[in-house]
């Protein structure tokens, strides 16, 4: 069956699966598109898959001069920009602005509340993930611009402005949601006039991964981490990982929360171990998503002939991850022994510095 040639690891177990594990795979491609005339965008979350409790996941491409409308929502946003490049505003509590161009490779963080928007400004526009804090978010259920306004009497807001009422009869009736718009204004005047008497967000809600050199790279591949060690506004940390074929990213687990993960690029697999010896892989290509429960052991394998480039994101503001290796290295080798009879010359050899991408 065609399906089953999408997850073959699934469908032809390796002898050490096990058990019954719930699916943590799901492709964006599944997804409902909904499709205007600035762009495109569909959405994974709980609803779709529902281990994903704590955490949901947007794709969005928008024209060039595509704009999503201004807008806020209850949980934080998390965003990579796949392509393109993008002009993105946000305001926070203080009236303080925050305007900036992003392009490929590059992330931004807009807190929960705090309104903002986004524009296509490349030559193809741009194409970006969104990641949210909730498992059960709904982009298509967000407080936009549009509406608040058309839902509030022109008295209201004739009386909120000082302005006539007549000032409001072209105001939509509904959502704008996503639509095709003017390029916006060169960046200096736009940061110039939005920052105007109140300043500019004290800690920037744009990070530069794209210029960010590796946290970690070895002969299999490269990592980098972002959190608030280094994104200081960030309540959702996130590694960028890039594995050479045939690399693995190291047998591991993450002890402060669940991981969603996003497939930027390549072919892989996954295995998934459970308490109570219980196991089960699927395999991953562009555009799937994985989701992994706090504390689940599980590696990830480039099993194609390409880089495999995949995103790790947490609901935390803290990247920690304890590394199966790590932990052999730093316990006692000969109580090591005793339990699995690897001898003690091979326990001895284990690096005692975190390596999380293995070479093939």
């Amino acid at each position: 069956m065609p399906i089953e040639n999408e997850s073959p690891s699934s469908v032809w177990a390796p002898e050490t699966d096990n058990g019954t594990v719930e699916p943590f795979w799901y492709s964006f491609s599944l997804a409902h598109k909904r499709i205007t005339d600035g762009g495109w965008t569909r959405q994974v979350t709980s609803r779709e898959l529902p281990v994903s409790k704590r955490m949901a996941g947007v794709e969005m491409r928008l024209i060039k001069g595509g704009v999503r409308e201004l807008h806020w929502h209850v949980s934080s946003e998390w965003a990579f920009m796949i392509s393109g490049s993008a002009r993105i505003t946000a305001v926070d509590a203080e009236a303080r602005s925050h305007v900036s161009d992003v392009n490929a490779g590059d992330l931004w963080l807009f807190p929960g509340g705090v309104p903002h928007s986004i524009q296509g400004i490349g030559d193809d526009g741009c194409m970006f993930l969104l990641v949210f804090d909730q498992g059960d978010f709904d982009e298509f259920s967000t407080f936009l611009l549009t509406d608040f306004m058309a839902h509030t009497p022109k008295e209201v807001l004739a009386k909120n402005f000082g302005v006539p009422e007549s000032t409001f009869d072209k105001v939509p009736k509904k959502e704008l949601f996503i639509f095709a718009a003017e390029p916006p204004r060169p960046l200096a005047d736009e940061t110039r006039e939005a920052s105007a008497s109140t300043g500019v967000v004290p800690q920037s809600m744009t990070f530069y991964a794209s210029k960010m050199p590796p946290t970690k790279t070895t002969p299999g591949g490269e990592v980098r981490i972002i959190d608030n060690k280094n994104f200081p506004i960030t309540t959702i940390a996130a590694a960028i990982v890039r594995l050479k074929p045939g690399g693995l990213r190291e047998l591991h687990w993450h002890p402060l929360s669940d991981e969603w993960q996003y497939y930027v690029s390549g072919k892989g697999r996954m295995t998934v171990f459970e308490a109570g010896a219980k196991a089960r892989t699927f395999d991953f290509q562009q555009g799937d998503v994985g989701y992994i429960g706090v504390s689940r052991p599980h590696y990830i394998e480039n099993t194609g002939d390409e880089d495999l480039v995949f995103l790790e994101v947490f609901p935390i503001s803290t990247y920690q991850d304890i590394a199966l290796a790590e932990w052999l290295a730093h316990t006692p080798s000969r109580l090591v022994n005793e339990h699995i009879q690897v001898g003690e010359e091979m326990l001895h050899a284990i690096p005692k510095t975190k390596v999380v991408v293995d070479p093939a």
